[in-house]
């Protein structure tokens, strides 16, 4: 009894040996098919685009529906088991369904070959980026604005605008971005829309627009302005608050960025036959808002414009350091005025 009961024991052993070795062969089997090639043989080339800011899940998405990976839930789990999944790269890549799994996420870490980066600062206007691009050896500053002014783009916040050269204006989002050396001017557009659309939705900005009794374009309007007159981020609010303030009363915003804008150039000083200019945009002339944006605000700014800082300020002006002083009243602002301006 004793001697069957140690050979059950024994076969019991050898069978959970067995299917411990078998499952492990399994796995091994599997996660090797994994990493292997999508196709065996000649296969073919594809060229796919990774959106800026997209995660491991959505590229192995991406990359499986164009037959390049066996899973895209493998993809995700092996990019971060190696650690890499935060440091793919977004762009334009030629692929080959004959390339294994490490093989291309190898190239996604590098990052599409020609590559160029550039990056936008904050305030710039539309004729300020097709210079820059221009300067970067990436689409002639004329082909930039022919397309930012006649290329039909498909982002809910353009409808509605008026069309002509400066219908972009403040909707293309100063970032950094990577595009590959052959980006034509329309696609590098279409990139920067795109992240001023994903900012929209990280910032729930229709909402707050709304909440502050503001359309989309509105408070474009004056976070382009505000993005103009600041200088310091905890200024931006107080600005905003400013332009909130004056429109209530119906005052002339008597912005001087906006002069600026309407003469074509941004001038250290300007001078009082500057704010005569015959322009929608010369807000020392014209009560309300200007009819668009003078320039690309960033998120401080577009949120200083739908979360502006209640207070009784109706003026300020700048300090030789940048900042600006406050003043509720006129004769406080005319102190300020010959206390900072020289």
């Amino acid at each position: 009894m004793k001697y069957l009961q140690s050979v059950l024991r024994q076969e019991k052993t050898r069978l959970i040996a067995g299917g411990m070795i078998l499952l492990g062969l399994c796995a091994v089997t599997y996660i090797f098919g994994m990493l292997s090639p999508a196709a065996l043989g000649g296969g073919q080339t594809v060229v796919i685009t990774v959106p800026q800011s997209a995660s491991s899940s959505v590229i192995g998405r991406i990359l499986h529906e164009q037959g390049l990976v066996h899973s895209a839930w493998f993809f995700n789990f092996y990019t971060r088991l190696k650690g890499v999944d935060g440091k793919l790269k977004a762009g334009r890549y030629t692929f080959h369904t004959a390339q294994s799994l490490p093989e291309i996420v190898n190239e996604l870490v590098k990052g599409p070959a020609g590559d160029r980066v550039f990056t936008v600062p904050e305030g710039f206007t539309l004729k300020q980026i097709a210079e820059l691009l221009e300067r970067e050896g990436l689409v002639t500053r004329q082909d930039f604005l022919a397309a930012a002014a006649g290329d039909r783009f498909d982002y809910p916040f353009l409808q509605g605008l008026p069309p002509g050269p400066n219908r972009l204006e403040g909707y293309l989002f100063p970032d950094t971005y990577r595009v590959g050396s052959d980006a034509s001017a329309h696609e590098i557009i279409d990139l920067m829309l795109s992240r001023f659309a994903q900012k929209l939705k990280e910032m729930d900005y229709y909402r707050k627009a709304k909440a502050a009794g503001l359309t989309l374009h509105q408070a474009v309007i004056i976070a382009s302005m505000v993005e103009r007159e600041a200088r310091v981020d905890r200024e931006r609010p107080l600005i905003a608050g400013v332009i909130f303030n004056r429109l209530k009363l119906n005052m002339p915003l008597q912005v001087d960025a906006t002069v600026q804008y309407a003469l074509g150039s941004h001038r250290a000083k300007l001078y009082y036959k500057d704010l005569e200019v015959d322009s929608p945009y010369n807000t020392y002339l014209i009560r309300g808002l200007p009819p668009g944006p003078i320039a690309c605000p960033g998120e401080a700014s577009l949120l200083a414009a739908v979360q502006p800082v209640k207070t009784s300020y109706l003026y300020y002006v700048a300090r030789p350091d940048g900042t600006h002083a406050f003043a509720s009243t006129l004769d406080e602002h005319n102190a300020n005025k010959r206390k900072y301006i020289r």
